[in-house]
C-alpha cells in the first residue's frame, strides 16, 4: 500500500456504517478526537499500526481505505419507514449500507441482464387508485399476494436487507439511476416486512419525484393497505359477526398482521370505531403488539440474488471474489442479501433461497 494514498472519505464512511461515533472509535483506538478528525478530513495519514487498528475495529480490509472516494446516499432522496425513536446513528448506518448495496448492484448489473424495471410513475393518482392500477398493470387480479419480495424483484426492484443492528428501522426505499431499491429489516415479523415492502412500493410509485414527510407516509400506508388487501376481496370475504378470534384467523388469508387487518376493516367501515378500538385493546392484551398470532414461519427473502450468485458460482466466481473486487469482506455481502450464503451441502448441492427455486437461473443472462 506504500504507493497508494490513504482515502480519508473511506475512514469516515466505515466508521458511520458501523454505527460508531467519533468518540467511541477514539476510545477504542486510544487517540484524541482531534487526531481522528485529522485522519477523516485528510489533514494527516495514519501510521501502519493505527491503520491495522482501523482494519480490525471497523472490519474492512486494508485495501478498502485506499480506494476511490465513497460517500453515503443522500438522505433527501431516501424514504424511511421507521419508528420515532430511531437514533441518528442508525439512520446514518443505513445510508452508508445503502451505498454498499448500490456498489453490489452495479457489480451484478455489469455481468447480468436482469428483469427490467416495470414500476410506473403514478403520482397523479390517489394512493388507493394507484394500488388498484398497479395491480391491474401487473395482472394480479384480486388475489392475495403470495410473496411480496419475489413479486417486486420480478418487476426490476432490487431488494436488500438492512444490516443496521436495530429494530428501530423498519424499511427504506429510493430510486437511483432509474433503478428502484427497497431495504427491509429482517428482524421484524414476516407480516410486518410484507407490509413494509408494500409501503415502500407505494413510495416508489407515488413519490419518485419527491414527497418525503408525514403526508407521504400516510399515502404510502394507504397504498400498502389497498395493495395487500383490496377492497373488493376484503368485502367479499368479510362476514358478521366479527370476533377477535375471527380476525386472527382471517388475517392469514392476506398474510398481514392482525393489527393491519383490523385497521383495514375500520377503513372500509366494516367495523365501527368502537369495535376497532376494542379489538386493538384485545390484541394488545394478548401480547400481539410484540409478536404475531398465527405467524408466517417462512421469511420472504430474495429469489433473484441467490440465483445470480449460483450462476456466478457455475462460472467459478465466488462470493469472496466479489468481496475482493468491492474491497470489503464477504460478511457484508451476506448481510445485504438476507444472509443467503451459497454453502456446499452434502452431495455437492447448493443452498437455495426458497423451496422450489429453479436449479438454473431461468431467463437471466450472464454477460460475457
Amino acid at each position: 500500500m506504500n504507493d497508494l494514498i490513504f482515502n480519508s472519505t473511506r475512514l469516515k464512511f466505515a466508521r458511520k456504517l458501523r454505527g460508531l461515533t467519533a468518540q467511541a472509535l477514539c476510545d477504542r483506538l486510544c487517540i484524541t478526537t482531534r487526531t481522528l478528525s485529522d485522519f477523516e478530513n485528510g489533514r494527516a495519514e495514519p501510521q501502519s499500526i493505527t491503520l491495522h487498528k482501523f482494519v480490525s475495529i471497523l472490519e474492512f480490509p486494508e485495501e478498502f481505505f485506499f480506494a476511490d472516494d465513497i460517500s453515503p446516499l443522500d438522505d433527501s432522496a431516501v424514504s424511511f419507514r421507521s419508528l420515532s425513536r430511531m437514533a441518528a446513528k442508525v439512520r446514518d448506518a443505513v445510508l452508508h449500507e445503502g451505498q454498499l448495496a448500490l456498489d453490489l448492484s452495479e457489480w451484478l448489473d455489469k455481468r447480468f441482464d436482469t428483469p427490467s424495471v416495470a414500476v410506473p410513475d403514478l403520482r397523479h393518482l390517489t394512493p388507493a387508485a394507484a394500488a388498484e392500477t398497479l395491480r391491474s398493470m401487473w395482472a394480479l387480479g384480486e388475489n392475495p399476494i403470495g410473496n411480496m419480495v419475489h413479486l417486486i424483484e420480478s418487476k426490476g426492484i432490487r431488494v436488500f436487507s438492512l444490516t443496521a443492528d436495530s429494530t428501530d428501522m423498519d424499511a427504506c426505499s429510493f430510486w437511483k439511476a432509474d433503478r428502484p431499491f427497497i431495504f427491509l429489516n429482517t428482524q421484524k415479523s414476516v407480516e410486518h416486512s410484507r407490509f413494509d415492502a408494500a409501503h415502500e412500493l407505494g413510495h416508489l410509485v407515488l413519490h419518485k419525484h419527491g414527497g418525503i414527510g408525514k403526508a407521504a407516509e400516510i399515502q404510502a400506508h394507504e397504498f400498502a393497505a389497498t395493495f395487500l388487501m383490496t377492497e373488493s376481496s376484503v368485502r367479499a370475504y368479510f362476514r358478521m359477526p366479527t370476533t377477535l378470534d375471527k380476525i386472527i384467523a382471517d388475517k392469514c388469508l392476506w398474510k398481514v398482521a392482525a393489527f393491519a387487518y383490523t385497521r383495514r376493516l375500520k377503513e372500509l367501515s366494516l367495523i365501527t370505531e368502537w369495535q376497532y378500538r376494542s379489538f386493538c385493546v384485545g390484541l394488545s392484551k394478548r401480547g400481539y403488539r410484540k409478536k404475531e398470532p398465527n405467524p408466517i414461519l417462512q421469511r420472504e427473502t430474495s429469489k433473484l440474488l441467490p440465483m445470480l450468485f449460483q450462476a456466478l458460482r457455475q462460472e467459478g466466481v465466488t462470493k469472496q471474489n466479489i468481496a475482493k473486487d468491492m474491497k470489503i469482506y464477504s460478511k457484508d455481502i451476506d448481510s445485504l442479501i438476507f444472509n443467503l450464503t451459497l454453502l456446499p451441502l452434502p452431495g455437492g448441492s447448493m443452498n437455495r433461497a426458497a423451496p422450489g427455486s429453479p436449479k438454473k437461473p431461468g431467463n437471466l443472462r450472464l454477460i460475457k
